[in-house]
């Protein structure tokens, strides 16, 4: 295995153990500060959305362009940004909508309701949790794949695309980690159901590669890149940006929005010149 697949799992790895993060702040932190939240998501949402139209896809353009004409390969980029976001939302419909995270946007932390439950909610609590972490595993596994294959093509882009995405893994973490907490009362048992969900991320990264590598020729390069780029704009939209607006009052989602895309296009421009 060559250095560049060595960091790129490294760096997929490093994403999805984030779900690790949020198990933690759940348990040591007793409130939540709803304005950095909002700015975080939003931030990251920013990060998502910017890459996945001014590199991603452009980036994806250019591998087809080297098989078929460029106007052909701008109307595949197209057709399969659209068929990445359709992937997800059909992975979306296919989770109980009660333990889907893109569906639960409240992000609460231990102790915020730990006086309205009782006894006889735990089986149901625990088997929320169960159904969280199964949901994210899903999610995480294309996720997984698509920060893979961006950083073995291009390290800057893909390292930028696997932040973002951690910071989308840490409410992920707390998702899992609280309901199981309360139904266990066990952190140990809370955070490794958390952490296995996390897994997910570099199992589809290593899986998806094993399975792809042999066709990986420049038009399906193209082809999946625009899908990633697609993957990242439904995961900004319908995950990101609504979780951020739950969190807090007031125009925060959308300074951390504008933040997200400003930092990334600086540091993109630094990095070349």
């Amino acid at each position: 295995m060559d250095g560049a697949v060595l960091l790129a799992f490294a760096v997929t790895l490093g994403a999805g153990l984030s779900t690790g993060i949020g198990s933690a702040l759940a348990f040591f932190t007793k409130t939540t500060n709803k304005a950095f939240f909002a700015v975080s998501m939003g931030f990251s949402a920013g990060v998502m959305i910017y890459l996945s139209f001014v590199e991603i896809l452009p980036k994806s353009t250019a591998y087809l362009s080297s098989s078929v004409p460029e106007l052909e390969a701008t109307a595949i980029a197209a057709g399969a940004l659209i068929l990445g976001m359709v992937l997800m939302a059909i992975i979306d419909a296919l989770v109980p909508s009660g333990a889907n995270p893109h569906e639960n946007t409240q992000v609460e932390l231990i102790g915020d309701n730990q006086s309205q439950l009782d006894l006889a909610e735990n089986k149901k609590l625990l088997r929320m949790g169960l159904f969280v972490a199964l949901a994210i595993a899903i999610h995480n596994f294309p996720e997984g794949l698509a920060t893979f294959l961006l950083v073995l093509d291009d390290p800057e882009i893909g390292i930028a695309l696997a932040i973002a995405v951690a910071m989308h893994n840490i409410p992920e973490g707390i998702a899992v980690s609280v309901p199981v907490y309360y139904a266990t009362k066990s952190r140990t048992k809370a955070f490794r159901l958390s952490f296995l969900s996390g897994l997910a991320e570099p199992a589809g990264a290593i899986i998806g590669y094993l399975i792809l590598r042999p066709f990986l020729t420049d038009f399906s390069l193209g082809f999946v890149f625009s899908m990633v780029a697609g993957v990242m704009v439904f995961l900004a939209i319908d995950t990101l940006l609504p979780t951020a607006k739950n969190s807090a009052r007031g125009h925060l989602t959308v300074y951390g929005l504008m933040a997200g895309m400003a930092v990334m296009a600086a540091s993109l421009v630094l990095l070349r010149l």
